[in-house]
């Protein structure tokens, strides 16, 4: 890669020199990459920006995700992004989504589909929330048999074997058109 390409991440500018534009983010005194390309850097507008190479979906915040836990951790969830808006992304990106506040056992297991919001982008990392009444689980199944479960007000009951199993429900949950794709 030559010294105008940057990948995401990458230090393009100061933010005293320049405002962040398309496909970059402002990271404490500095600008950095949100996508793979050259640096455009604008003295008029003072604006540093990405060209693209490859369109990838990186999220902003405020953005609604849809996507499938990778990761369950004691004091959050790792989530691949599926959906951005309703769109498709096939960005291969992941989300984290801290989990520690929510009186919930078991928030989100890996391969529950959830929705969240994003709420920041730090260090690289995209960080999201699951805290209001819309977000939280779309669609899961039974952690001891795997069959297919029901909303019980905030947990969900498995019809084959009877598990009830505590989760952060979406209200959603159960009236989304869609299953996982691997």
């Amino acid at each position: 890669m030559n010294e105008k390409q940057k990948i995401p991440g990458e230090k393009i500018a100061l933010i005293e020199e320049y405002l962040p534009g398309e496909n970059t983010f402002e990271d404490e005194d500095s600008i950095r990459a949100t996508a793979i390309g050259e640096i455009r850097l604008d003295s008029t507008e003072r604006l540093a920006s990405i060209e693209r190479q490859k369109q990838i979906t990186v999220p902003k915040v405020g953005d609604i995700i849809i996507g499938v836990v990778e990761a369950n951790l004691p004091s959050m969830i790792a989530i691949m992004i599926k959906f951005v808006n309703g769109k498709k992304a096939n960005s291969d990106l992941e989300c984290i989504c801290v989990t520690r506040h929510l009186r919930k056992k078991n928030v989100a297991l890996a391969k529950d589909v959830v929705k969240v919001e994003i709420i920041s982008h730090i260090n690289g990392t995209i960080h999201s929330t699951i805290d209001s009444p819309e977000l939280g689980v779309l669609f899961t199944k039974c952690r001891k048999c795997y069959g297919t479960v029901v909303k019980m007000r905030d947990a969900v009951k498995c019809k084959d074997c009877g598990w009830i199993d505590d989760r952060k429900l979406s209200l959603d949950f159960g009236k989304s058109e869609f299953m996982t794709q691997d």
